[in-house]
């Protein structure tokens, strides 16, 4: 099987469990080698880093990688397709997003492990087609890293904000659109898979790399009261239809705002769900202690718990 279980923590994270998921991980545990090619187990935490390991541990995940997809490997891993492996690069990116968010660098370790492998099966499966290799890959974003960061790598000058590598970066990608024939275009190539939150953001940091953006962070807020304003006016009297194109509007105003402040809407939300979530399972457990449920008690008592809890944290 692929990606073996890893002992973990019991109050590690909670998981929704849903059907298809529970019998992916059976199907996955269930297909497991008896024995794997070479041991896989993640180095202790004590151990000191050393940077040298990093291309001889690469290689040793291609090469158990292209023995799981080999003739005598693993019916499991031979049987997959870019398509069916879509769920799986998605749940490890959301693992490792959820471990940068709980600050837990030794989980941290394992999840960049897990999102890592999933990039090399893509890669494999590619090569088995005779597409490109995982090598292909490397090559590309090393190439890139290198070409759009001339202050670096080069002798460009003049680049010493974050802001003007934005810019430059922007700048060098619109010209290779150019000279490979394409149209140019600032918010070209954007995912379309994308959380549509976090595309926001993408899409104002894009134009703002070319100058289009609010001069002030004011300006924003100011754009966002417009946008509440708008939003009420459709509420009353305007139609569904009217109401939603508002409430995106004055979404895409708030994510732009956070990104003129520094932060990522989608982790933001993100912790402001688990902020919620926490007093909200403290509420019901104050009820279940006095042997009460939410489902019978009235919203001022609700609300009263509410504040009590704001209140101690």
């Amino acid at each position: 099987m692929a990606k073996a279980a890893r002992p973990r923590a019991a109050a590690r994270k909670t998981r929704v469990a849903t059907p298809t998921a529970a019998r992916i991980r059976r199907t996955r545990a269930a297909t497991a080698p008896a024995t794997a090619p070479r041991s896989t187990t993640a180095p202790p935490a004590t151990s000191k880093p050393r940077p040298t390991d990093a291309g001889r541990e690469f290689q040793r995940l291609v090469d158990v990688m292209r023995t799981l997809r080999g003739a005598n490997g693993c019916p499991w891993d031979r049987e997959q397709t870019l398509a069916t492996l879509r769920p799986f690069v998605l749940e490890e990116t959301y693992e490792v997003l959820d471990a940068i968010d709980r600050g837990d660098h030794d989980d941290l370790r394992g999840e960049i492990g897990d999102l890592i492998f999933e990039g090399v099966f893509l890669a494999q499966i590619e090569a088995d087609e005779g597409r490109f290799t995982v090598a292909d890959s490397l090559r590309a974003i090393t190439a890139k890293l290198v070409r759009r960061h001339p202050h670096v790598f080069a002798a460009e000058k003049g680049v010493e904000t974050p802001r003007q590598v934005l810019e430059q970066w922007e700048q060098i990608k619109a010209r290779e659109q150019h000279d490979a024939g394409g149209q140019r275009s600032v918010l070209r190539g954007m995912p379309k898979a994308l959380p549509a939150l976090l595309g926001a953001h993408e899409i104002g940091t894009r134009v703002a790399a070319v100058g289009f953006d609010w001069a002030q962070t004011s300006d924003v807020i100011d754009k966002i009261r417009e946008e509440v304003a708008e939003l009420d006016r459709a509420v009353h009297g305007e139609g569904h239809g009217r109401i939603e194109e508002e409430m995106g509007d004055l979404l895409f105003a708030i994510a732009n705002l956070a990104r003129k402040l520094g932060i990522e809407p989608e982790s933001a939300l993100r912790k402001a769900n688990q902020k919620f979530t926490t007093r909200f399972q403290k509420l019901e457990d104050a009820f279940h202690a006095r042997e009460r449920s939410v489902h019978d008690a009235s919203l001022d008592e609700m609300e009263a718990e509410w504040q009590r809890l704001k209140r101690h944290e």
